[in-house]
């Protein structure tokens, strides 16, 4: 018998290499972005806290914490110009007597 010893065996290979990461996306941005779409006021909030963050921690998403911003003052101020129509509207048809006749 000789002392021979096998080969050492190969480490088992992984099937998908790690990915590098770099910083993450802030994840109020995100929220702030979707909110502009529903709830004005929150999209402005979560806005204003996330570039807080984003300046605090270098994270992503600032564009997408602007965006939200942008887009919730917009709703906002679309919001108010609707209920002053609105209100308008309905002035107009209790000056007339309820009726819509001219």
């Amino acid at each position: 018998m000789s002392d021979v010893t096998p080969p050492p065996a190969a480490p088992a290979a992984t099937p998908y290499a790690a990915a590098a990461t770099g910083p993450k996306t802030n994840t109020l941005a995100i929220i702030s972005l979707v909110l502009a779409f529903f709830i004005s006021l929150g999209a402005v909030i979560c806005g204003h806290i996330a570039l807080g963050q984003i300046k605090k921690t270098g994270e992503n998403g600032r564009g997408l914490a602007i965006a939200g911003l942008v887009l919730g003052y917009l709703g906002l101020v679309a919001g108010f110009i609707g209920f002053i129509a609105w209100l308008l509207f309905f002035a107009a048809i209790a000056s007339n007597g309820g009726s819509f006749a001219p």
